[in-house]
């Protein structure tokens, strides 16, 4: 590891164009599963200019037959998601509004040919819905053990959609990025070098004094994010550094789900598989073994087994037991990287990671996914049935493991 060196990481607001299509993915996702917890969804979001299209496959119990109609009254449920998310997210402009959107419903049933690889039948258990590799990721650089330059970059947004909905902040809109520059000496953080935010705002807020109290504010929120030792007179700041930002969210950018992967794992201090999480149900091991990924990494890191902690996972469409399992803590471990793997295949209650075992173990199959579609997938808080593969619950089972 580098003995200094610079990291920087971005995170988008739950207005950014494509978080708007995430959202309303999840939302869909939370819609289904409610009905029927056993749903298969692949649902795609486009957002433009006053405009919302939904296209995928989706199979479900009291949402749609394999001719593809519609159960009763759903259809009607899935404009009203979609619109109601959207309000949620404060969208009432003349470029994007929640009432006067145009909205199109384009999604259709599952391939039967996909059903029948995925599906369990006879002494076939239920495969991976997908191909693929998925990464999980922690570091001890935050009591979330995740990177401080994406969890800093997270929480100020998070801080100023709070002031936005409360009304403190009035002179904010839904659209906003942030970015995050820490210097690091080897493992630790020890100075922030720069911030980027940029925000939509209200007319007049890009110049003379109402533009100053827009500055004042962001640094404001800065201030109460990031520890005050990280912070200098030598930071830099760039506000809105293009000027207006007035036109924002899909009339200002077209977007699409699954564009902000990044932004959704560990801002690009890790590897990333390349699926998106967003509109997808869990027996879609783009979803459900990253959050096994992290779920293991995380709680080897909150074991003292490793500072840093990377993991993947590789999957066959159809096949239920995972191709590889690969550990790698940076040459931080207090352990051999084989033994913990070994450890990891040891632990019954995973049900050797197929898929069904980490929906099973996790809790997966419930509508638990739209607070997940902003302000990151990973660093948040297990509340209930809401992120629980932030728990660090398999600490001992990964001790005991070791020990056997």
């Amino acid at each position: 590891m580098r003995s200094s060196y610079l990291f920087t990481s971005e995170s988008v607001s739950e207005g950014h164009p494509d978080k708007v299509a995430d959202q309303i993915s999840d939302a869909i996702v939370d819609l289904f599963l409610s009905k029927d917890p056993e749903a298969r969804i692949a649902c795609e979001t486009l957002t433009t200019t006053q405009l919302v299209v939904l296209a995928g496959e989706i199979r479900g119990r009291g949402i749609m037959d394999e001719a593809g109609n519609w159960a009763e009254g759903v259809r009607e449920e899935v404009e009203k998601t979609v619109r109601d998310t959207v309000k949620r997210i404060g969208y009432e402009q003349d470029g994007f509004h929640w009432e006067t959107l145009r909205f199109e419903n384009n999604l259709h049933p599952q391939s039967a040919h996909i059903a029948q690889g995925v599906d369990a039948s006879g002494n076939k258990d239920e495969g991976a819905g997908d191909q693929g590799i998925m990464f999980g990721y922690a570091a001890d650089d935050t009591p979330e053990l995740m990177p401080a330059t994406l969890q800093y970059s997270h929480q100020i947004l998070e801080r100023m959609a709070a002031d936005r909905h409360s009304k403190k902040a009035p002179f904010l809109e839904p659209d906003a990025k942030s970015q995050v520059t820490l210097r690091y000496e080897g493992s630790r953080p020890v100075a922030c070098t720069a911030i980027v935010v940029s925000t939509q705002h209200a007319k007049g807020y890009d110049q003379g004094e109402q533009e100053a109290e827009l500055h004042a504010y962001v640094k404001s929120v800065v201030a109460d994010v990031i520890p005050a030792e990280l912070l200098s007179d030598e930071t830099v700041y760039h506000i809105n550094p293009t000027g207006s930002f007035e036109i924002g969210g899909p009339d200002g950018d077209a977007g699409l789900t699954g564009r902000k992967i990044i932004v959704d794992t560990y801002g690009g201090a890790a590897p990333h598989g390349g699926g998106a999480f967003s509109g997808k149900d869990p027996t879609k091991v783009d979803r459900s073994a990253a959050y096994i990924t992290r779920y293991l990494a995380k709680n080897i890191v909150a074991a003292g087994l490793a500072q840093r902690c990377t993991i993947q996972l590789a999957y066959a469409i159809g096949v239920s037991k995972p191709l590889s399992l690969y550990v790698d803590t940076h040459g931080t471990g207090t352990v051999a990287d084989d033994a913990i793997e070994a450890a990891i295949g040891r632990i019954e209650k995973l049900g050797q990671l197929t898929p069904r075992g980490i929906r099973t173990h996790l809790g997966l199959n419930k509508p638990i996914y739209s607070k997940t579609a902003a302000y990151g997938h990973f660093g948040r808080k297990a509340e209930g049935d809401l992120f629980p593969w932030e728990r660090t619950d398999l600490v001992d089972d990964l001790k005991a493991a070791l020990a056997a």
